[in-house]
């Protein structure tokens, strides 16, 4: 009888799949439907959540928290049905086994984009930031922890618990601190760089801090088991140094950069992976540093290590970390924070945590004559916490050195201090953006021989092929040096943290991007070098990644401080194989039209059919007919000016059509009579031309034509004759009513509306050009200062 007693209360575990619900069987009493629909309510659940936060910037990590928190039994899960149905206990060990399995291949990337090259070359600034950013928090926290042990924690081992808490205060989260940088646009600025570098020694020593708490924390008493753990994994960090390193260094050198890496190489790695974790969960010291310490010592440099991060990083990202979320929010119940001394604890460890990393790192800053407003920002920043801190909290509570309470006050002391750190850095710090004055901010120009600077724009490799060819067909005839392009690579900030640690390490030490060894893995950066080797043409590859909301203030501030005369921007359209337009994204449109509006110089947008065919053409191939239809206006006497500078390349023939009204049809270029302004405009056009016809520059290669007009049948006509030419070069608002009845992509004008559209040509490419109105230009981005020095504050070349 005891025997069915017991059985009977013991239930067997849970069978992995069920025969269904037309069998009488619920899927919620197998082990596989219930994990998936857990995984599926964790990650909408957190997504959404994420969803709602993002106008406050907050980070993903914020609201995978408050998502773990609520759906444990701090909210939904005081409903004991929801808690019984959809996270029964049954069902934890496999929610926190797959919850961990992800969480190993989390801290093996976070191992991956820890360069402890970089930590070496850490700046004295940095390092002491780092030292004192740690050392006043985690002497605090060994005080807090007597406060804690005397009141809630009563019977708890002095020793783990003094560590563990002296971990948790002085912790700052690396991947969650790169992200607020990027979301803030710090990460590539002098206190964005101090940050990273400073929070990089930070999680190395918070590692070794809590591999000591973990040794110290076993259920044995004696003293020489913690000794033998710290041994062992000592022993085992020397053998993946003097052995794993080398075999994973040899798969490296064996992936050649342009050729896929082996599925062998691949597998070999993450099963070390596994096997390094099994070792150290064996030794003691959890399965967490062996997955990390493999992360580190896998070489960083070429293809091997990126593509494991593709392979890996969405997956164990966007589905398995948020479980691990999850499965803490399980153990938070908030409601064990009760009564005056538990709320007045939250507080105090609240307040000590936050007075001794932000005035631990203010002070440290200050000694290091980093401006008070700067230190400020550096200090708050350094309080980041976030997945890091819920792993210290975790393994803390698992091991019983920290109590439902003292763990439940823990995590909102974390989410508290991450929380306020965007909106209060916001407050404190904001970097102005300010630049030089500078003479040439258009094509037009008196002086033809001075050196002409564009900043030609891409986000993806279908741009540059293009993008060469109008380079090259603008580079004219002159000597080396008067063609300046700036290429820049518009990237979207995603929330994959690989995005981020490439920019930091671009712009680690202040280097340049295509001076870091990286700049072999980016064939679009590639594609520039190549061409600038071979022509008179000087190219600066540079990148810009950024939320696409706000990737438009990057590139306008980088015109600026390149002192550019004209930005390219690829159309938010492309041209699929049966001459239709299909769109690549309602955001690429947004940027084009941000930066019309405050665009510091002339903008052009490319409509892409292919100029010159799929690839590069080399200059004695050059043979382009280029058609600039001109009807008058600042945009057409711009574009006209453009075309001129192309006429320059022997390979190009410019067609000039200059449309006249008919006498009595004035209606087709204005919708009424002129008036004094508009008088004086006609006048500038007629002096403009004339005077580009005088030109010698490319005579033999330049026809002019005027063409008169009575409506806009004749001008589509017209126009329609020269659709077999290679590309138009046409003004934005050119002095003409619309040609065409579609309100679609109003940033193109009324003529480029129609040379843009597939029934009108699917051959010939466009550039339509706005040229720079200073008496337009009343809410400039950047503020020019005659005073800026802008060879001491010159933009990098890597922007976020």
């Amino acid at each position: 009888m005891a025997g069915t007693n017991v059985t009977g209360s013991c239930p067997g575990p849970m069978k992995a799949t069920s025969n269904g619900a037309f069998q009488n069987e619920s899927p919620l009493d197998f082990a596989l439907p219930l994990i998936i629909l857990q995984i599926v309510l964790v990650v909408v659940f957190t997504r959404l959540l994420a969803y709602i936060l993002k106008p406050l910037k907050q980070p993903r990590v914020i609201a995978e928290i408050i998502g773990g928190i609520l759906l444990g039994p701090s909210a939904l899960g005081r409903s004991k049905v929801y808690l019984d149905t959809i996270f029964p206990k049954k069902s934890l060990t496999v929610l926190d086994t797959l919850a961990n399995i992800g969480l190993l291949f989390f801290l093996f990337l976070v191992g991956l984009e820890l360069d402890f090259a970089a930590i070496r070359k850490t700046g004295k600034k940095s390092m002491l930031i780092a030292v004192a950013g740690i050392s006043l928090p985690f002497i605090l926290g060994v005080g807090t922890s007597f406060v804690l042990s005397a009141t809630i924690s009563k019977g708890v081992h002095q020793l783990p618990f003094i560590v563990f808490m002296g971990v948790a205060l002085s912790i700052t989260a690396f991947p969650v601190l790169a992200r607020i940088l990027a979301e803030l646009k710090l990460l590539t600025t002098d206190i964005g760089r101090m940050a990273m570098s400073a929070a990089g020694v930070n999680d190395v020593v918070a590692w070794i801090l809590l591999a000591l708490a973990i040794a110290v924390s076993g259920d044995d008493s004696s003293p020489l088991v913690s000794v033998w753990v710290l041994l062992c994994g000592s022993g085992f960090v020397i053998f993946a140094v003097v052995a794993i390193k080398p075999l994973l260094a040899y798969m490296g050198r064996r992936c050649p950069e342009g050729e896929p890496v082996k599925e062998l190489y691949v597998c070999v790695t993450l099963t070390l992976v596994l096997s390094a974790s099994f070792v150290t969960d064996t030794i003691g010291i959890h399965a967490l540093f062996g997955a990390f310490v493999i992360g580190i010592v896998t070489p960083k440099e070429g293809p091997f290590c990126r593509v494991l991060t593709e392979k890996i990083e969405d997956l164990v990202s966007g589905l398995l970390l948020p479980l691990y979320f999850a499965a803490s929010g399980l153990k938070t119940d908030v409601t064990t924070i009760r009564g005056g001394v538990s709320w007045g604890l939250l507080v105090l460890v609240i307040i000590t945590t936050c007075f001794g990393k932000i005035f631990g790192t203010v002070g440290a800053a200050m000694l290091c004559k980093v401006p008070f407003r700067e230190a400020m920002a550096l200090g708050f920043l350094m309080n980041t916490k976030g997945l890091v801190e819920l792993i210290v909290l975790n393994i803390g509570k698992d091991r019983k050195v920290l109590n439902d309470q003292a763990f439940a006050i823990l995590v909102l002391m974390a989410l508290f201090t991450t929380f306020i750190t965007t909106p209060i850095v916001i407050a404190i710090y904001k970097p102005a953006r300010k630049g030089a004055p500078y003479k040439h901010k258009t094509i037009q120009r008196k002086d033809h021989d001075s050196e002409l600077r564009i900043l030609a724009c891409f986000h993806s490799t279908r741009n540059i092929p293009t993008l060469i060819n109008l380079i090259e067909s603008s580079r004219g005839t002159g000597k080396k040096g008067r063609l300046c392009v700036y290429a820049m690579h518009m990237m979207e900030l995603s929330e994959r943290s690989s995005a981020i640690a490439m920019v930091h390490k671009a712009r680690n030490n202040g280097l340049p991007i295509w001076n870091k060894i990286e700049r072999s893995t980016d064939q679009m950066v590639i594609a520039f070098e190549a061409y600038q080797h071979l022509r008179a043409v000087a190219v600066r590859p540079m990148t810009a990644i950024s939320d696409l909301t706000s990737i438009h203030k990057d590139i306008i501030t980088s015109a600026h401080q390149k002192r550019v005369a004209m930005i390219l921007l690829p159309f938010h359209k492309h041209q699929r194989a049966d001459g239709t337009m299909e769109s690549i994204g309602h955001g690429f449109h947004e940027v084009n039209n941000r930066i019309l509006q405050r665009a510091p110089c002339s903008v052009g947008i490319l409509v892409d059919r292919g100029l010159g065919g799929p690839s590069q053409v080399v200059a004695s191939e050059v043979a382009y007919k280029v058609v600039v239809p001109f009807f008058g206006g600042l945009d057409d006497r711009e574009a006209l000016a453009y075309g001129m500078k192309m006429v320059e390349h022997p390979g190009i023939t410019l067609t000039v059509l200059k449309f006249v009204a008919a006498k009595g049809t004035l209606k087709t270029f204005e919708t009424s009579a002129p008036d004094e302004k508009e008088k004086k405009e006609k006048e500038t056009d007629e002096e403009f031309v004339k005077e580009l016809m005088n030109d010698p520059r490319g005579k033999e290669s330049l026809s002019y034509e005027e063409r008169v007009v009575e409506s806009k049948d004749d001008i589509n006509a017209t126009l329609k004759s020269m659709n077999k030419c290679n590309l138009f070069v046409v003004g934005r608002t050119a002095a003409v009513v619309s040609l065409v009845h579609s309100t679609d992509c109003p940033e193109l004008g009324p003529v480029g509306r129609l040379l843009s559209s597939s029934e009108f040509s699917t051959t010939a490419s466009v550039l339509v050009v706005q040229g720079y109105d200073p008496a337009a230009d009343t809410r400039p981005l950047v503020e020019e200062d005659a005073n800026y020095d802008q060879s001491s504050r010159d933009i990098s070349d890597t922007t976020v």
